[in-house]
């Protein structure tokens, strides 16, 4: 009888948990549709900050290029740093062009290469048999510098809100909240009985299989999270 009321028990919190986590799911979609709004609106204003003013030397610029197509996660075209320089495509083309000469002339295990449109870094081919032997014992879970942060923050800090989020890293974070919620790594922990009622979140037992975690006891310290995740 005992075990069938445990049964039953169990049952009974998956249930509340899947419901808790597609709330959630709704919820952050929603969070991310205004910010993307709310960026759209500002889009005109955040051009003429200063931070974003024209590179002055060629240094300068192939310094802020190669920033760029490494925080890409995909092939970045000419046309799309160009219009985050405000400079004239030409003139980017042919950094580019210099950058992956000089850059691939060093022989390191990285190349700059043009792939399907865009610059992108990559592994040369020569490595390839070791970086796959490397990535066998690494996590599958592909995550986004943003989703790397955000699963740190979570990790260390849980149970957590997105409120709390934004205080920690300084920038707005539901995007990468409902990527992690939706590569199951983390999961709704209930509201925060404060103004609002905000949603809080923890990590997963997904996270700990994914990481090779026996329990959270055995988290890295905060230097040595990204290199346990692989580098993604």
């Amino acid at each position: 009888m005992a075990s069938n009321e445990e049964s039953l028990n169990q049952e009974s919190l998956d249930v509340d948990e899947a419901a808790l986590n597609e709330e959630a799911s709704r919820e952050l979609a929603a969070m991310v549709a205004e910010a993307e709004q709310s960026s759209n609106a500002t889009d005109e204003e955040s051009a003429d900050d200063a931070l974003l003013s024209a590179p002055q030397s060629q240094g300068e610029r192939a310094a802020v290029i190669e920033a760029l197509i490494f925080v890409s996660d995909e092939p970045l075209t000419v046309k799309t740093i160009a219009d985050v320089l405000k400079e004239d495509k030409e003139v980017i083309g042919e950094a580019v062009k210099t950058l992956a000469e000089e850059f691939n002339g060093r022989n390191g295990g990285l190349q700059l290469r043009e792939v399907a449109g865009g610059w992108q870094f990559a592994t040369r081919p020569e490595y390839h048999e070791h970086v796959r032997a490397f990535l066998k014992t690494r996590p599958s879970a592909k995550l986004t510098i943003a989703s790397l942060e955000t699963l740190a923050v979570i990790a260390y800090r849980q149970p957590v809100t997105v409120p709390e989020i934004l205080e920690i890293r300084g920038v707005q974070s539901p995007s990468a909240i409902k990527t992690l919620l939706d590569k199951k790594l983390i999961v709704a922990k209930g509201r925060k009985e404060t103004v609002g009622r905000p949603m809080m979140y923890g990590t997963s037992k997904e996270f700990l299989l994914q990481f090779g975690l026996k329990d959270l006891s055995e988290l890295p310290s905060v230097e040595d999270f990204h290199d346990l995740s692989g580098g993604s």
